[in-house]
């Protein structure tokens, strides 16, 4: 059974780069098929998709997002990593990471973060 689980700071100061990591257990990241997303849900609003990573290394951005996004891999933790630049107030929201196949779709319990000075 494949289990993601968030984690990074729950604070960051306007301007600075957020950076959370998803660690996956029970599945490879490298798994043929495997897509691992990140997606947000900000205060009193519906869920955001921000990017994928392919289990091949490819990615993939929201257009709103894409100039401030990256999402990597360490494959050695079984790990993916998203990096969001420049964040502001409307950044603060709940971040998940998630892993999709043609068969299933597994989520993180989600880990809240605030941008606040």
């Amino acid at each position: 059974q494949v289990r993601l689980q968030e984690s990074g700071p729950g604070l960051v100061k306007p301007s600075q780069t957020l950076s959370l990591t998803c660690t996956v257990s029970g599945g490879s990241i490298t798994t043929n098929s495997y897509y691992w997303s990140w997606i947000r849900q900000p205060p009193g609003k519906g869920l955001e998709w921000i990017g994928y990573l392919a289990y091949s290394g490819r990615t993939y951005f929201s257009p709103s997002l894409k100039s401030r996004t990256s999402i990597s891999r360490d494959t050695s933790k079984n790990q993916f990593i998203l990096q969001l630049s420049s964040v502001t107030p409307e950044d603060t929201a709940v971040y998940y990471c998630a892993l999709t196949t043609t068969t299933m779709s597994v989520w993180g319990q989600g880990t809240q973060v605030t941008v606040s000075s």
